[in-house]
């Protein structure tokens, strides 16, 4: 059973993960940073730092450039954050490309190469 604590970590995680998702759509207008999934938002246990996992279709190329975005709009999603939850302290945000979609779509290829044999 979860404490108290880590219920309130996870919380704030999904709070984050909801205003951040919704800032890609409604409010940040770099051309970097389309057709971008934020999968999952660890935070913390001390809530200094939150890890936001991002999924995006493309090359690596498309990856890198989506990847300097984010870094460019850290500043703007911070305010932001801090505008819209009340927090005492945004944590720092650190965007990492969630490799699991594409694990799961090698082990699909994989299973389909397999049934056509």
């Amino acid at each position: 059973m979860k404490g108290k604590d880590t219920r309130r970590i996870d919380r704030l995680g999904d709070l984050i993960k909801e205003e951040i998702s919704s800032l890609l759509i409604r409010d940040i207008k770099d051309p970097r940073i389309k057709m971008l999934t934020v999968t999952d938002v660890e935070v913390s246990r001390d809530i200094r730092t939150a890890k936001i996992f991002y999924s995006v279709g493309g090359d690596q190329r498309t990856r890198e450039e989506t990847q300097r975005g984010l870094e460019s709009a850290v500043g703007f999603i911070k305010t932001a954050i801090a505008h819209s939850l009340t927090i005492r302290r945004v944590p720092d945000l650190t965007f990492i490309y969630d490799k699991s979609l594409d694990y799961g779509q090698k082990i699909d290829r994989i299973l389909e190469d397999l049934k056509e044999e």
